[in-house]
């Protein structure tokens, strides 16, 4: 299956699931909880603020591996200025942000960070349900991010 055609099948529009394709084209699909979608509407909220940009949440990016979904990406001005809203995006957005899902193994979160990498992302964040971040760049785990913003979600409950 093509992503243009997932996007369009409508029998798949309203399920409450993330939706991926893997390098067959057989579509992935993963759970995610209300908090979750909390955390992504927030770190969107907070991309823009403290970078301008955009921030996008369920962002498509074609990697080797198929197309998978940053559940939030941030995109300069001169990202948009040359990929638009291309979908999925050929090249990954500056900052890819995973929130993490009990049902994702951290294996499955370092192949991700591995991926977005690798189709150019300059920093990938591994938000867990506590809200606490992780920045990822090519050389490894960071201790602070590159773009001098540090990120804490004040979530109730």
């Amino acid at each position: 299956m093509q992503w243009s055609e997932v996007i369009t099948d409508k029998s798949l529009k309203d399920l409450p699931y993330k939706i991926e394709l893997d390098r067959y084209g057989n579509i992935l699909m993963s759970p995610a909880s209300n908090r979750h979608g909390r955390l992504q509407l927030w770190f969107g909220a907070f991309l823009e603020k403290n970078l301008g940009g955009e921030a996008l949440t369920e962002c498509s990016i074609d990697t080797p591996e198929g197309v998978k979904v940053a559940d939030v990406a941030w995109c300069s001005t001169q990202f948009l200025a040359c990929h638009g809203y291309e979908t999925p995006y050929s090249t990954a957005p500056e900052i890819c942000v995973e929130v993490r899902s009990p049902s994702n193994s951290e294996e499955e979160m370092r192949f991700k960070v591995k991926l977005y990498l690798d189709k150019g992302a300059k920093e990938v964040w591994i938000v867990l349900e506590t809200g606490q971040v992780r920045f990822f760049g090519r050389e490894g785990e960071r201790d602070q991010s590159i773009y001098q913003v540090n990120p804490q979600p004040e979530l109730s409950h």
